[in-house]
């Protein structure tokens, strides 16, 4: 089989991945999610009609959400699983036909079924095999329309590649119990919109924008979420260190998943470790209360095959950013909630007894001595110095803000953002957030007036911080985001990443800088656009970016 994929940075040649995908994805896969997404059209049109005639279901919904999830980057390579998630979503689907229909008698309208869209009837096959032959047989027809017109399906891609990362927020939201039907109303209205084939380009612009606005909710109510559940987070020292005795090292994001864990090993001698973006778990009080919440190991996720190779110690993948398992730890390896590998143990109900029974079969590490990182800088803790940073800027000890953050990958170029740290006049303060930081939160940046010129806000999950801090700092100058001292450097990676850069442009945020390279799907004329209406630009040197931005004050505060 042939696949095509687009979805992430790290896209063959700065197009496409045609043979297999750069993140390991099979051609299998990527045609099963590829049928998912088709599957989800065709579930997002009628739960919309229904949803305009006053019917909504919570499983259609939940559904929709979790689906979408499932086929972003670096979460389910499983074709089995895959299958199973079609199976399923053909039974959301008459669900669905069924609540628009009962939706159209209840207004007294007649429902004109021969007017669906054609994913609208879709009854999928059952064995995997036949899935597949279906795929091909619908290769290019079916997962996005129009696609003569270049920038029509440019757009496209960026309001489906956006709505897959909004639905990354919304599902770890509502897994602590929080939700707003306004996530659900707007991901369906966007499903069924790319069902059409004669949408206009404006009509893509402003959903687009209204994705980004809607995911700005989203991740509010992740936010209220985690500090409802597990408090505030605090500036944390963590170690790199090891300790003696059995451990499990938890990567991926999932908040609950690891609380979970840190509830069933307490007392049982095994040590917990984080990895990549489960970092700043450190820093909220409910989670380390936890005395075994030992450290954090390693670096970021595309570094985890060379940094488990031979670990004596058992992993947790909770939510994406797995990759395929090397022999020398894939039998330690275990997934939990929609992350799947295939050959893999899957955790089904957060029962981690096989998870704690392989790590101390494993015996775990001696005692190692590390380094420290520090993290806890969110929201709440950076607005308490609110009035200290303040001071600071107005009495010119800060002189200006960068945000450098967002997705760590493998592909070249993305050493800019360490030189960019490394760089940076010592009168300015770094913010960051998600796995980005890896490549310069080691770094010793020192401080301005006892304020850490290195600001670890969180996860990618935690951009709400951000979004919070730079509006704080605008209503205290009076002044608008775009006019404030800051400068947002981003790196991005997969498709939560489109999903806040569209949040941070409905804002009307401007100058934002991307890299390490553009998406390989937006075309010249959707750049153009983006260039002269947001001031949006590629990377450069960090040099060269510095002096943009600072001018002469590079020099001059070094």
């Amino acid at each position: 089989m042939n696949m095509f994929c687009d979805q992430c940075e790290q896209a063959a040649k700065g197009f496409g991945c045609d043979k297999v995908g750069v993140c390991g994805k099979q051609p299998d896969v990527s045609a099963l999610q590829d049928l998912m997404v088709c599957q989800l059209k065709g579930i997002g049109y009628l739960a919309h009609r229904a949803r305009e005639l006053g019917k909504v279901d919570d499983e259609v919904n939940r559904y929709t959400i979790e689906a979408l999830f499932t086929t972003v980057t670096n979460v389910n390579f499983d074709p089995d699983r895959l299958a199973e998630w079609i199976r399923e979503g053909n039974r959301i689907r008459e669900k669905a036909a069924d609540l628009y229909r009962e939706a159209g008698k209840l207004a007294g309208r007649k429902i004109n079924e021969t007017q669906w869209p054609s994913t609208a009837k879709y009854r999928p096959k059952m064995t995997v095999n036949e899935l597949l032959e279906e795929a091909l047989m619908m290769e290019g027809t079916c997962l996005l329309t129009a696609p003569a017109n270049k920038d029509v399906r440019s757009l496209q891609q960026l309001l489906l590649y956006g709505i897959k990362g909004m639905a990354a927020y919304a599902d770890h939201a509502y897994l602590l119990d929080r939700e707003d039907d306004a996530i659900f109303a707007f991901t369906h209205k966007a499903l069924s919109a790319l069902n059409n084939p004669d949408i206009r380009i404006d009509d893509l612009v402003t959903l687009n924008m209204e994705c980004g606005t809607v995911n700005i909710r989203a991740m509010e109510i992740l936010d209220e979420a985690h500090t409802s559940r597990f408090g505030h987070p605090e500036p944390t020292v963590v170690t790199t260190g090891c300790k003696a005795g059995p451990a499990i090292i938890v990567t991926g994001h999932d908040l609950l998943d690891l609380e979970e864990l840190l509830k069933q090993t307490q007392g049982t001698g095994v040590n917990i470790y984080t990895h990549g973006e489960m970092l700043p778990a450190h820093g909220y009080p409910e989670l380390k209360k936890y005395k075994h919440l030992t450290g954090h190991f390693g670096t970021a996720w595309q570094n985890q095959q060379k940094e488990f190779d031979g670990v004596p110690a058992a992993f947790l993948f909770t939510t994406n950013c797995i990759q395929k398992p090397r022999d020398s730890y894939k039998d330690r390896v275990f997934t939990c909630g929609l992350v799947a590998w295939p050959d893999v143990t899957h955790v089904q109900g957060r029962d981690f007894s096989a998870v704690i029974q392989k790590a101390k079969e494993l015996g775990g590490f001696e005692d190692k001595v590390g380094g420290t990182l520090m993290t806890g800088f969110a929201r709440n803790a950076v607005l308490s110095i609110a009035d200290k940073v303040i001071d600071a800027v107005k009495s010119g000890a800060i002189k200006h803000f960068f945000l450098v953050g967002g997705c760590d990958g493998s592909k070249p170029g993305r050493n800019y953002y360490t030189e960019f740290v490394e760089k940076a006049p010592k009168d300015t303060v770094i913010l960051t957030l998600a796995c980005g930081k890896f490549r310069f939160n080691h770094l010793d940046l020192g401080d301005i007036g006892g304020i850490p010129r290195l600001l670890d806000i969180g996860q990618c999950n935690d951009a709400y911080s951000a979004v919070k801090i730079a509006q704080a700092l605008a209503g205290a100058f009076n002044c608008g985001v775009n006019d404030l001292p800051l400068s947002l450097i981003l790196s991005w990676y997969e498709q939560k990443a489109v999903v806040i850069l569209l949040s941070l442009l409905s804002l009307g945020i401007k100058g934002i800088r991307l890299g390490p390279t553009l998406p390989a799907f937006i075309t010249p004329n959707i750049l153009d656009f983006l260039v002269k209406n947001f001031d949006i630009k590629p990377i450069g040197t960090a040099e060269k970016d510095l002096h943009e931005i600072l001018g002469d004050r590079v020099e001059a505060s070094k």
